[in-house]
């Protein structure tokens, strides 16, 4: 009997073993987790949320600080009608008529603008919340037309009588800023509200769906050379 031919057989038989073995371990699963980046796209983990109580009053804070700001700007740029005082008291001309009304487009123009602006800002920063973000956010707004109201009114609102029955004839008086209508104090809503659909809208994606499969009859025993 030839030992060594034995014996180059069972090595030979061992290494096609071996071959096999490593082959089965190195070729992966039909169902295989894949990795975040492969061509099944595995969704990466939510982030971290804060807690309700926290996210609210940095949005009340939020606007709250805007609507201070915006209240200032309000009656710092406001156009006012001017009223010429004479022997009958204060009269407005044909020109200053069309001011009259200057205060509320004021408003409503930074409203819009600050609420579309520091909407967008929180709510796509809270858009991890699902829909009560939109909630948070919308009664942030009206939170920040009431501040700017009320900082304006402080600010510059003087009334005319008192100053009417101090003035002379010929003098300019400016009118008292105020809104003449509530319907300036919805831009602050419009806004956000406006800022909230358009990042809900481009912000939105599909499930990623694998468009391949693998079965397990497919898979291919390893093969013993």
């Amino acid at each position: 009997m030839d030992t060594s031919s034995d014996r180059g057989d069972g090595a030979g038989l061992t290494g096609m073993s071996h071959t096999g073995e490593v082959s089965q371990s190195v070729q992966p699963g039909p169902y295989t987790q894949q990795p975040f980046g492969s061509p099944y796209g595995q969704r990466p983990e939510p982030e971290a949320k804060l807690p309700w109580s926290k996210a609210i009053a940095l949005t009340v804070a939020g606007f709250l600080v805007a609507g201070a700001i915006a209240g200032w700007a309000w009656q710092q740029f406001a156009p006012l009608a001017q009223y010429t005082v004479d022997e009958n008291g204060g009269s407005l001309g044909e020109e200053q008529m069309t001011r009259v009304f200057g205060p509320d487009g004021m408003f409503t123009a930074i409203g819009f603008l600050t609420a579309l602006v520091l909407g967008a800002g929180l709510f796509w920063w809270l858009r991890n919340y699902g829909p009560w973000a939109v909630a948070i956010v919308v009664l942030g707004a009206s939170f920040g037309s009431s501040v700017a109201w009320g900082v304006g009114m402080l600010l510059g609102h003087d009334p005319l009588q008192p100053r009417l029955e101090a003035a002379k004839p010929g003098d300019l008086l400016a009118a008292p800023l105020e809104l003449h209508t509530w319907t300036p104090l919805a831009a602050w809503l419009v806004g956000a509200a406006l800022a909230t659909a358009i990042i809900a809208t481009t912000s939105w994606r599909a499930e990623p769906v694998a468009t391949t499969s693998v079965s397990g009859t497919s898979e291919s025993a390893p093969q013993v050379k």
